[in-house]
């Protein structure tokens, strides 16, 4: 089947993926936040919003708008101005969030949101997670650069090769970034009585997220 679509090493394809999951980013920044900051089931609803937006990739690649937006140096500037400018919103907030609280009201805090996370904020963090993907023009890029090595140039159905690969890609990236979110989120449970522990990591990961968004700043098509 994968051959009659014209893609080609599909197993090469999957190792590449898995290679560069390993490559820390944004997205695996927000899941280690989330996770670590709220416990495994928010990191969970981070990895399903980023596989969501990798799933939108995948359509945009399919129907050719990624081509669009990486010719496009008004539509590449705003996408990455938009996404450098959320990052670093979400690492400010974590840190005036860590500064205005106690070390005790931070742990309560975290305690009690990973043992229960309202709907509400689950789906706060899922839209968080999306955005984070869809806003990061790297991303753009990658699936526009990547995913046709593995497409013969002599295949008529390029766009479902585009999205079969989508596919392979989304389910692989989504079980490394959910065992990511599972081994982070036992950090909470293991330092909720080390406030100051907690409250560290959670600047670090804040400073982190403003590091990465100056850096997608000088992101160039």
């Amino acid at each position: 089947m994968l051959a009659d679509l014209g893609i080609v090493q599909p197993g090469f394809f999957c190792l590449a993926v898995l290679l560069l999951n390993l490559t820390p980013g944004p997205d695996t920044a927000f899941v280690v936040a989330q996770s670590v900051a709220h416990g495994r089931r928010a990191g969970l609803m981070s990895v399903f919003g980023i596989s969501t937006g990798c799933i939108a990739h995948t359509f945009a690649l399919a129907l050719g708008l990624s081509a669009l937006v990486a010719a496009s140096a008004g539509a590449f500037t705003v996408i990455k101005v938009a996404g450098a400018a959320y990052l670093v919103f979400l690492g400010t907030r974590m840190l005036v969030a860590t500064s205005t609280k106690g070390p005790s009201d931070v742990a309560t805090r975290a305690v009690s949101k990973a043992r229960s996370i309202a709907p509400p904020a689950g789906r706060r963090i899922f839209v968080q997670g999306l955005l984070t993907n869809l806003l990061n023009p790297k991303v753009v890029l990658f699936f526009l650069s990547f995913l046709p090595q593995f497409v013969s140039s002599a295949s008529a159905s390029k766009p479902y090769a585009f999205l079969v690969l989508g596919v392979m890609l989304v389910v692989l990236s989504t079980i490394h970034n959910g065992a990511i979110a599972w081994l982070a989120g036992g950090i909470t449970h293991r330092i909720h009585g080390v406030p100051r522990v907690r409250t560290w990591l959670e600047r670090s990961v804040g400073a982190a997220f403003i590091a990465l968004g100056v850096r997608l700043v000088l992101v160039e098509r």
